[in-house]
């Protein structure tokens, strides 16, 4: 298989070509990096871009690739390729690359305005995100690829039809590169100015949430087990908290690890949706994030 990571020339952080090779070692995948450069717009008077432009955008281009492939090369194990396209939109240049290939994985990185270690979600990343009908992977700003395998998959679990399918896809794929499975289920409950009455009510229905979240994630954890996993391989947490950020932060995170999250069910006219819960879970996450279409 190959994932396509999105090479953006002249950026210092080069995290998402970092994670395609450490995702890619993990999987003995092959990794091709794309970098999308303007294109010309055709002239009014003679029907056709702008030669200048055309040479340098081409110029450009072969920069761009020839940077890419100086950075893969500091994963000599990993199979590596790069090319160069143009386009006026980047995540439809990197959807129209990725079909091409066949790529089964879309990998970019960060903003550069976000903290170091954290994912921030550019506007070209959130159109890929609502878009693509591959895993998109993102990586936290500054992330470097550990050595060895992704040793521990985190997967956040609702419990829904959706989620348990993508569990069976997760665990198939944890099996095979011996990895770890842990499951999270995220209970965040926000202050409130109400009456304490309410409050008082508010506390149990809570209570009883989280009690349910534990079943569920009990039963998970038994049908890992049922697929051939030891009990040392299968972990399940109830990561409460009174924001996003700390929900996320109890969790506890290693350099090794990979969150992975399901789009919403909900919107099918994208085939990549994050929810409101979704997005909070990723752009607080200090570990890298695959986001995966419903149904893929």
């Amino acid at each position: 298989m190959t994932f396509l990571v999105a090479f953006s020339p002249h950026k210092r952080d080069q995290a998402a070509a970092e994670l395609a090779c450490h995702l890619a070692r993990s999987e003995g995948d092959q990794v091709h990096a794309v970098s999308v450069v303007p294109q010309g717009w055709p002239t009014a008077v003679a029907g056709d871009t702008d030669r200048e432009y055309e040479v340098w955008s081409a110029e450009q281009g072969e920069a761009a690739a020839a940077e890419a492939l100086a950075a893969l090369s500091a994963h000599p194990e990993v199979t590596s390729t790069a090319s160069w396209v143009t386009g006026r939109s980047v995540p439809q240049a990197l959807l129209g690359q990725a079909e091409q290939l066949g790529a089964s994985l879309i990998v970019v990185g960060s903003g550069d305005d976000g903290p170091e270690g954290r994912i921030t979600v550019t506007s070209k990343t959130d159109r890929l995100l609502h878009s693509s009908p591959i895993p998109v992977a993102v990586a936290p700003r500054g992330f470097h690829a550990p050595s060895g395998k992704v040793a521990r998959v985190t997967l956040g679990f609702r419990g829904d039809d959706e989620t348990w399918a993508l569990l069976d896809r997760v665990a198939e794929i944890a099996k095979r590169v011996g990895a770890s499975v842990r499951l999270v289920t995220f209970a965040v409950r926000s202050p409130m100015m109400i009456p304490p009455v309410v409050s008082r009510g508010e506390d149990q229905v809570h209570a009883q949430w989280q009690r349910q979240a534990s079943e569920a994630l009990a039963e998970a954890s038994d049908h890992l087990r049922g697929l051939g996993f030891a009990e040392d391989q299968v972990a399940t947490q109830v990561a409460a908290g009174g924001s996003w950020a700390s929900a996320v932060d109890q969790v506890g995170w290693r350099e090794d690890d990979l969150l992975v999250v399901g789009s919403s069910s909900t919107h099918r006219l994208a085939q990549v949706f994050l929810g409101s819960s979704a997005t909070k879970i990723v752009r607080h996450c200090p570990a890298p994030v695959i986001v995966v279409p419903a149904g893929a």
